[in-house]
């Protein structure tokens, strides 16, 4: 049986979220969610996750796995909203889940952000081991560990369709960058290659979508791995690892960092939910590290 996928594109960010379901029961999963940031206005909104739940609800789906495939360093999740919306409406608690390595990620930026280690334990309710197996209804999905762009990047093979998050993007954008704290494009090489393998009419949903200007396409939800094996620019059929990882790393130490880089990791590694207002209004504060030089 193959699942039903609704693609939901965000566009400030670039972000491709998805909602996979069984057509017999009717229990889905929502995989990376986006919760709105507005910079300039100093604003969170929901609006890219009520349209998500407008889906489920139009459908008569029933949530039973909110996924992250990593902590994202590009957009806050929505998970934990999703999952307080979804309990108020009646459903059962949808947990949030992920890689287990995302314990190493929360240690890293932990020290970064002051984040308490308690807003941490529980941020996630179930953390896969490396191919774990789990249900979307009748369908049986499995975790994928695809490191590389960050060290605890999970895929979900779901059916004939894997979600692969930022471990490849499609053919005319190639690759994730690798820069983060113990990110290696040695192992995305070798991620890649694990999605490549596969059989080559599976469909691979990317986490991203950035057209080239020159395309003129739209952003693009799947190919399949026969179509990235001819034409992904950064690892087609015959690309050495050697030509990557030189290509990979010359090309991350020339980009800025991500535009919502802290506020989305501060969240992101608390699972979705925003650090605790400290004076119990409707206001949170996120912290912006600076380095002070000597006085």
């Amino acid at each position: 049986m193959e699942p039903v996928v609704h693609t939901v594109f965000e566009k400030q960010t670039g972000t491709w979220q998805y909602i996979v379901a069984c057509p017999d029961t009717r229990q889905a999963a929502i995989i990376d969610p986006v919760l709105n940031l507005n910079l300039s206005e100093f604003k969170i909104t929901t609006t890219s996750a009520d349209e998500l739940l407008a889906i489920a609800e139009t459908n008569n789906y029933t949530i039973t796995r909110l996924l992250e495939t990593h902590a994202h360093a590009d957009h806050l999740t929505a998970a934990f909203y999703l999952q307080q919306r979804l309990l108020a409406k009646g459903q059962p608690k949808a947990p949030i889940s992920t890689g287990r390595r995302i314990r190493q990620v929360q240690e890293t930026f932990a020290a970064t952000y002051n984040v308490p280690k308690a807003e941490l334990e529980c941020a996630f309710d179930h953390l896969f081991d490396d191919d774990e197996t789990f249900s979307v209804g009748d369908i049986t999905a499995h975790a994928l560990h695809l490191p590389g762009h960050t060290p605890d990047h999970s895929g979900y093979k779901i059916g004939r369709n894997v979600f692969t998050g930022d471990s490849i993007f499609n053919p005319d954008v190639g690759s994730a960058r690798c820069d983060f704290p113990n990110g290696d494009a040695k192992a995305l090489f070798n991620s890649m290659q694990k999605l490549l393998a596969l059989p080559s009419d599976y469909k691979l949903y990317t986490g991203h979508d950035y057209p080239p200007a020159e395309s003129g396409r739209a952003p693009l939800p799947f190919v399949t791995v026969a179509d990235q094996l001819a034409s992904n620019k950064h690892v087609k059929q015959g690309t050495t690892e050697a030509e990557f990882v030189d290509w990979r790393r010359k090309r991350d130490s020339s980009l800025n960092e991500p535009r919502l880089l802290h506020p989305a990791l501060q969240v992101n590694i608390r699972g979705g939910r925003l650090p605790a207002s400290p004076d119990g209004s409707q206001r949170t504060f996120l912290q912006v590290p600076f380095h002070i030089p000597q006085f």
